[in-house]
């Protein structure tokens, strides 16, 4: 007999977590483990999982549209339907207690998240509904606020008065001066960087520089590797944290680099190249001994990078706006 697919499973990506439990309790009752007439309630799943009702509750409404379970009346949770009844019709199923590992679920939604406001804001500026953004994932406010906390804190995303979550507008002046920012700090970061840097560590930067640029095509995530290397590795044994706090700020810059394949957020993988290089002629003065002349290096790599990254405006131009998702809307802010 061909498997049924819950309604709701496929309608947001990101519902990986509904997907186990949903699994997990079909096992359940088709094993007899728990058995018809006995009743399940979206709180008791949440717990024994050790999850948020967001995907509890998004399980059970994919078992009950299978037929595995038919909603009670009053908000009283659900009764188990199967051919192998249970001796106590109407009381509550008894679940294994089971932790499931919400790593990988949290990592995917950041990932996927961060790729739709960068994409977005070469149009205009966002609003995010906290949540729907947490239903659309199946996680809880809990891990929605640790995510878009942490996209806050490189300054992708900011909180307003009323506590609502906003992407501004990225414009070329805004890129302007967030670079500006960076030729300003950064040479003086990695000067001061340099004398505490451990042995080997410029060395291997260098390498890796050196393997990525002999691959063709790119990998993004190989070319984000290089980056951080360079733009923050190497510079934070710099001993001065407030400039390490003021380029934090600068990060959203980096958040195309791990997405080269996307037709909006790629840029020539020539224009890649020649950025490897510039980190070559970087690392290779610092190799030397020669802190004062990779700085300079530092500020002309910095300053045509603008350029580069300005690119995407031209490719988003020759593009219509794209579909927003749900937890994503015009911000007027």
């Amino acid at each position: 007999m061909t498997e049924k697919t819950p309604a709701h499973r496929g309608q947001a990506r990101g519902r990986s977590l509904s997907q186990r439990i949903y699994t997990l309790l079909k096992t359940m009752i088709e094993n007899g483990r728990i058995k018809g007439g006995e009743r399940v309630m979206e709180t008791q799943v949440a717990k024994a999982f050790s999850v948020s009702r967001s995907p509890a509750r998004a399980a059970l409404i994919d078992l009950r549209n299978d037929g595995l379970l038919m909603e009670i009346d009053g908000g009283q949770g659900y009764t188990i339907v199967s051919a192998i009844a249970s001796p106590r019709p109407g009381e509550l199923a008894v679940l294994d207690s089971l932790r499931l590992d919400t790593t990988r679920q949290w990592e995917h939604m950041y990932t996927e998240l961060e790729k739709e406001i960068a994409m977005r804001v070469l149009f205009g500026s966002v609003q995010i509904n906290e949540q729907t953004l947490g239903e659309h994932f199946g996680v809880s406010r809990t891990v929605t606020r640790d995510v878009l906390a942490r996209m806050n804190g490189v300054g992708l995303v900011v909180k307003d008065r009323a506590g609502h979550w906003h992407a501004h507008k990225v414009t070329p002046e805004r890129i302007g001066h967030l670079y500006e920012l960076r030729w300003i700090l950064e040479p003086q970061a990695l000067l001061q960087a340099y004398p505490l840097m451990p042995a080997g560590e410029v060395e291997r930067a260098r390498e890796q520089t050196v393997n990525v640029l002999s691959r063709s095509p790119i990998a993004s995530a190989e070319f984000d590797r290089v980056e951080v290397h360079l733009h923050s590795t190497l510079l934070s044994f710099c001993p001065n944290l407030e400039i390490l706090a003021a380029l934090e700020r600068t990060q959203l810059l980096f958040v195309p680099t791990r997405y080269l394949t996307d037709p909006l957020l790629a840029i020539p993988m020539e224009l890649i190249e020649d950025a490897l290089k510039e980190h070559l002629h970087i690392l290779q003065c610092l190799l030397e001994g020669q802190p004062e002349k990779a700085a300079q290096y530092l500020v002309d790599h910095l300053k045509v990078a603008q350029g580069r990254w300005l690119q995407r405006f031209e490719i988003a131009a020759r593009v219509a706006d794209l579909k927003m998702p749900n937890y994503l809307s015009v911000s007027r802010a």
